[in-house]
């Protein structure tokens, strides 16, 4: 199974990577999962040269960064209609995204679960995103019993039993 990590990214203080590092070792340890970190995976399908340079171009070439960002949104936008089996988004206060609701608008559209972990209340959190989701979850560790309960090694074991 993939799980994509999904949250703020370019906006969010340490690009997102904290609770993305924090979280994989459990989902490829104790699930047996494969994980796509999109805030690790800054080359994705760019040219050495877009890699090096496509966030100067968003202020001084705002046409080369355009094309730049739609071939990351392609790339992410594929990878999660294609092949990820579940999303896992992380969700805070001062979170800023433009592509995290359209990355839970995809998953929803193609049924594939989206599990959101916030501290926020619903009320603050977007209706859009609400919808997209099957899950809320207050904490990581909730989440993770959650996970353990539903995709553990011996649950999919048993399934390919069936």
């Amino acid at each position: 199974m993939l799980a994509y990590l999904c949250g703020p990214i370019e906006f969010a203080e340490d690009n997102g990577r904290l609770w993305r590092r924090k979280l994989g070792p459990f989902l490829r340890e104790t699930l047996g999962h494969r994980v796509y970190d999109p805030a690790e995976d800054e080359e994705k399908n760019l040219t050495p040269e877009e890699i090096a340079h496509f966030r100067e171009w968003k202020s001084t070439d705002l046409e080369r960064f355009r094309r730049v960002i739609r071939k990351i949104i392609a790339f992410d936008l594929d990878l999660i209609e294609n092949k990820a089996d579940y999303l896992i988004c992380s969700w805070d206060a001062l979170a800023k995204s433009g592509g995290t609701s359209a990355e839970m608008t995809v998953a929803y559209r193609k049924g594939i679960p989206v599990y959101l972990v916030t501290t926020l209340p619903a009320a603050e959190i977007s209706g859009w995103m609400l919808g997209c989701t099957d899950q809320v979850f207050a904490t990581v560790e909730e989440l993770k019993e959650f996970l353990t309960a539903r995709y553990s090694r011996e649950k999919q074991n048993q399934l390919w039993k069936d």
